[in-house]
């Protein structure tokens, strides 16, 4: 069987926390997303139908696509399973079902992850994937009458840090100073001003609540070196860890021997566990897993978005990988340090912007893209994508 195809990605912009999208349930930041990602599905049927590579075209709402499930990671709620409620919203119908993913910050990959599984175990319908948070509107949860922030990533036993905490203790454990983690935030904030000013995100946003590009994209590396540290004579500061966000990212995933599927085929794919006290270096174990899967190294991978909760967990994902940290393939336009990041959502921004980078333009058919996410209580999530025209 043909590798599955995502032939279609985008995402709102991503709101900060409390900010423009804070008065947006899930559904209303999904279903804007699921319905645009349809249309441009469903254009590429079209299209291949005029050019006599396949019959049969797509309405403007999806349906003629025949999906057959939505997929959406999602975190911290709101409960409901969000990916259904999305569905109905964004008025595909009673008969197209829903399936929410909870892996933490690697839900939205692991939802497309799941789709992908779905086409490959038999059933090659269409299928809508991504993942969405609203931060903002996340209820508080509580036991016995009393609030707490987070669920246990680990019983009993075992390390339970919370993710700021991990990356401080990482930075420690690692060697990584200060000065090393603002230079990367500060580079990724600089690439992402150069690409909101190039218009590289346009094409893959769907505007939403007056906004049209991410919020978080600013001038923060000049105020990296005055900000103090999160913890007494740590190294991390609220400039090297991202701002926490609203927002959601979809695909539309076809199986291989489709008429119109042209994207980014799904080579291989890894879900990796490693030390809870370490969660910010689950990306580096999934990346090489899936990579050994395809039959792949490193230096075969032209492009990777792996997402960055913090600095430093980033840089030592990126020594775990031989990486440089300016290594111009990783996070060409910026990462979550500047974009900002939506939980459940950030693993299928990261999948959207590989496709804006290698689809969108024009890299040659056989190029290698890599997402990647380091997840709370020790996982790690990659996907290993290749061209195809």
């Amino acid at each position: 069987m043909a590798d599955p195809v995502i032939v279609a990605a985008r995402r709102t912009p991503i709101g900060t926390r409390g900010r423009a999208l804070a008065g947006l349930r899930v559904e209303e930041l999904a279903a804007p997303v699921i319905r645009a990602v349809l249309r441009e599905a469903a254009a590429g049927r079209e299209r291949a139908a005029a050019l006599d590579f396949g019959s049969g075209s797509g309405s403007g709402s999806g349906s003629g696509l025949g999906i057959a499930d939505v997929v959406l990671g999602n975190c911290m709620g709101p409960g409901g399973n969000p990916a259904r409620v999305s569905a109905l919203a964004a008025g595909l119908g009673p008969d197209v079902p829903g399936s929410t993913v909870d892996r933490q910050c690697g839900s939205g990959l692991a939802a497309v992850i799941d789709a992908v599984c779905a086409i490959r175990a038999g059933d090659e319908r269409p299928r809508v994937a991504g993942g969405v948070e609203s931060a903002s509107t996340a209820p508080t949860r509580s036991v016995d009458g009393v609030a707490y922030d987070r669920a246990a990533f680990a019983p009993d036993g075992w390390p339970d840090p919370d993710m700021t905490r991990a990356a401080e203790d990482l930075a420690r454990h690692d060697g990584i100073p200060r000065s090393r983690q603002d230079a990367h935030a500060a580079r990724s904030h600089a690439r992402a001003r150069a690409a909101l000013v190039a218009g590289r995100f346009a094409d893959e946003i769907v505007p939403l609540a007056g906004m049209t590009a991410d919020d978080a994209i600013g001038g923060a590396e000049r105020l990296l070196p005055r900000l103090p540290p999160l913890f007494p004579g740590g190294t991390l500061t609220a400039g090297t860890a991202t701002r926490i966000g609203d927002g959601a990212a979809a695909v539309v995933v076809l199986p291989g021997g489709d008429a119109a599927a042209s994207g980014l085929a799904v080579r291989a794919h890894a879900v990796v566990g490693c030390d809870p006290a370490q969660p910010g270096i689950g990306a580096a174990p999934a990346v090489l897993a899936a990579l050994g899967r395809a039959g792949l190294r490193v230096d075969d991978v032209a492009a990777f978005e792996i997402v960055e909760a913090f600095a430093a967990p980033s840089l030592a994902v990126l020594d775990r990988l031989g990486l440089a940290d300016d290594d111009e393939r990783v996070c060409a336009d910026g990462g979550a340090l500047a974009l900002g990041h939506p939980w459940g959502a950030s693993g299928a921004v990261s999948v959207v912007r590989l496709f804006s980078r290698l689809v969108r333009r024009g890299a040659p058919a056989g190029t290698i893209g890599v997402a990647a996410a380091s997840v709370g209580g020790g996982l790690g999530v990659a996907m290993v994508l290749e061209v195809v025209r």
